[in-house]
């Protein structure tokens, strides 16, 4: 089961978030909008449901 982790602005912001992620061993899956759009319209990155945790860590390093 996938949780509902952030919304970013953007595309490019969320393969961000991804590299970020990934480097703590965390799997994210960006969810882009409905609609076809462009890497500038906003995502949506979701985390595992017991990894939320670990999602949270990793903005606290920030």
């Amino acid at each position: 089961m996938w949780v509902k982790f952030m919304e970013v602005p953007d595309g490019y912001a969320a393969s961000t978030w991804q590299e970020l992620f990934s480097q703590e061993a965390l799997s994210v899956r960006i969810v882009p909008p409905l609609e076809i759009g462009s890497m500038k319209d906003p995502r949506t990155i979701w985390v595992p449901d017991g990894k939320t945790h670990v999602a949270r860590e990793v903005l606290n390093k920030i």
